[in-house]
């Protein structure tokens, strides 16, 4: 049994009960960072202060940091698991192993001191080990100031230095990062490409770079009118004075902080009715004008339909960035690659602007539960595009059912608990991720009822929001919502790779009726939802829950009459149940007609005679 310890929590975090089954917590840190860019050397330098706040029950002795600019060098683990990886990342390859000392990245510490006295650290390639001089008891707070420099690689992975399409500065992952320290210890992951966890905290940002430069990323710019930003439009001229301006921004209750910058970035604004300011930076190229301009309203509906399904967007901007390799969401903002057709370029914006909420909100750890983040991003934002971009499909999210279902089939599938970088194939670890964590939000929906289903989205979002949940917080809130034990579902579709499959085995005449006889081919038990259609047209739904499920859903057409059967017992490999009327009379049965239960043989679930 453990010992209660009573702590002053940050922003109210406490009351909510956490996966490890102790009262929730989560650490706390204040940024204060100074930085000067050379532009052309792309070097930079600067220091750091952060006050961290030890909110656990544990006395931490050593702390830890990451340098993810360290992946970029040739011989780095990035390089070595890319090199070794059977579909690496076309992005990543084996470009790193060709860089030269010029182009590579690095993040270098040469200063750090616990209040005020000098600390002993070594950096073990994307990660610095620091042993503390003085532990840091429960409820205490320490200031670490540091300083650092680094080189901004050449473009490859999500960060970098002239990218394909001419972006000067893609600033992500850029800075000395404070791991994450939850229930489950340290998370001090070394950086091979996938993604990340950070703590909740305040940061004050200043970045210092050639005058020409324009910049947008995390945060609340603090002085607009000394550099000049976003006012010559309004008529007020600013003149820039010197070689060089200090940009200064300050974001607060975010875990990241990224920005980037070129000197030929256009710069639009565009305020969501009784929500944020939405900004655009994008290159002063005539070819792509008129899809960021075409954007900026679909933008604007984009992130009223995410914080109607999901919540209210808390913040005062969000800024959409053209930079990086691809899309890839921050704290506040996304940077894309800007150089697409209309409708690839709102496709983009729609996923990275999800991830608002779905990571840069309701905080994941991405290296271990990556599907929650992609997933839920992946599901919201389909549904959003198919409103948004008027696409009017009845089910717009087959193509990410046939996404999973190819993967069932591939024979590489690995459950969705593998940590991401243990993926042993890159193919693998992305369809999991997107399409197989979107199946898990949707199907609940097939088990729970869909108003059930946007119910719990809306109470998870509530309850989770600037916190660190994980999938035990999801499944609780959906059964408080529903009334459903769902453990079996959690367990099933995300700790192994048992597949769906249930098949009409039978169909046969029985005295005046027909009895149907059902089959569990596959290992993961499902409630079934039979929907038999007669010759004179009519269609009648019989239902049957799964026993463990110890409850049932509403029914999902209330026009339509239904029967509720007896419970499957998962142990029964077959099911028999009756239809009052005979098997001549009827035309086809079929098994879940809206295609949500993730049926990997789709062939065996349908009989006519």
């Amino acid at each position: 049994m453990f010992k209660k310890i009573a702590f002053v929590f940050y922003a109210g975090l406490f009351g909510v009960t956490a996966q490890n089954n102790t009262t929730y917590w989560q650490q706390h840190v204040d940024y204060k960072m100074d930085v000067e860019v050379d532009v052309e050397k792309f070097q930079y330098e600067g220091t750091q202060e952060l006050v961290y706040s030890n909110n656990s029950p544990d006395t931490l002795y050593q702390v830890f940091y990451h340098l993810y600019f360290n992946a970029f060098q040739p011989g780095s683990e990035m390089d070595v698991r890319s090199s070794n990886l059977p579909d690496p990342d076309p992005r990543i390859g084996n470009r790193i192993s060709k860089l030269t000392p010029e182009e590579i990245g690095y993040l270098e510490v040469s200063s750090l001191l616990q209040d005020g006295k000098k600390l002993t650290h070594k950096t073990e390639g994307t990660v610095l080990e620091v042993n503390l001089n003085k532990p840091i008891p429960p409820g205490a707070k320490t200031t670490f100031s540091l300083e650092f420099n680094g080189q901004v690689p050449v473009q490859i992975r999500r960060s970098g230095r002239n990218s394909k399409e001419g972006v000067a500065l893609s600033m992500t992952q850029w800075y000395p990062k404070i791991a994450e320290y939850d229930f489950e210890g340290w998370h001090a992951d070394p950086y091979m490409g996938r993604e990340f966890h950070g703590v909740w905290g305040n940061f004050d940002v200043t970045l210092t770079l050639d005058k020409t430069y324009i910049i947008g990323g995390t945060g609340y710019l603090k002085n607009p009118q000394e550099v000049g930003y976003g006012y010559e439009k309004e008529g007020t001229e600013v003149k820039r004075k010197g070689k060089k301006l200090s940009w200064h921004f300050y974001a607060p209750n975010v875990h990241d902080f990224a920005w980037s910058a070129d000197p030929e970035y256009v710069h639009d604004k565009v305020k969501v009715p009784n929500g944020p300011m939405i900004h655009f930076l994008y290159k002063n190229n005539d070819e792509i004008q008129d899809n960021w301009k075409d954007l900026q309203p679909k933008a604007v509906e984009l992130m009223q339909y995410f914080s109607d399904k999901i919540g209210k967007y808390p913040y005062e901007q969000y800024s959409i960035l053209q930079g990086g390799d691809g899309g890839m969401e921050y704290a506040m903002c996304t940077l894309i690659t800007g150089e697409r057709d209309f409708g690839s370029l709102v496709g983009v914006t729609a996923h990275e602007m999800a991830h608002s909420w779905f990571q840069h909100i309701l905080a994941t750890n991405e290296s271990k539960h990556e599907w929650m983040d992609e997933g839920f991003t992946t599901y919201i934002s389909t549904l959003a595009m198919n409103k948004v971009m008027k696409q009017n499909n009845p089910n717009s999210l087959r193509g990410i059912y046939k996404g999973y279902h190819q993967l069932a089939i591939s024979g590489v599938e690995q459950p969705q608990t593998t940590q991401a970088d243990r993926y042993a194939h890159n193919y693998a670890y992305g369809a999991s991720a997107y399409s197989k964590g979107a199946v898990f939000l949707s199907q609940l929906g097939y088990i729970i009822g869909e108003d059930n289903l946007a119910k719990t989205i809306r109470k998870y979002f509530d309850e989770w929001k600037f916190k660190h949940p994980t999938p035990n917080d999801i499944k609780r809130i959906a059964e408080k919502v529903s009334g459903i034990q769902l453990d079996w579902y959690l367990t099933d579709w995300t700790q192994t790779t048992n597949t769906i499959d249930y098949a009409i085995k039978s169909v046969s005449q029985e005295d005046s009726g027909t009895q149907v006889t059902l089959e569990r081919i596959g290992l993961m038990p499902m409630p079934l939802d039979i929907y038999v259609e007669y010759k004179d047209s009519t269609v009648e739904a019989f239902y049957i829950p799964l026993r463990i499920m110890r409850g049932e859903k509403e029914n999902p057409i209330p026009s339509m009459k239904r029967t509720v059967l007896s419970d499957w017992p998962w142990s029964n490999p077959t099911y028999m149940f009756n239809i009052s009327r005979p098997k001549s009379e009827i035309k086809s049965i079929q098994i879940d007609i809206t295609n949500f239960m993730a049926d990997i043989n789709l062939s065996n679930d349908y009989y006519t005679e």
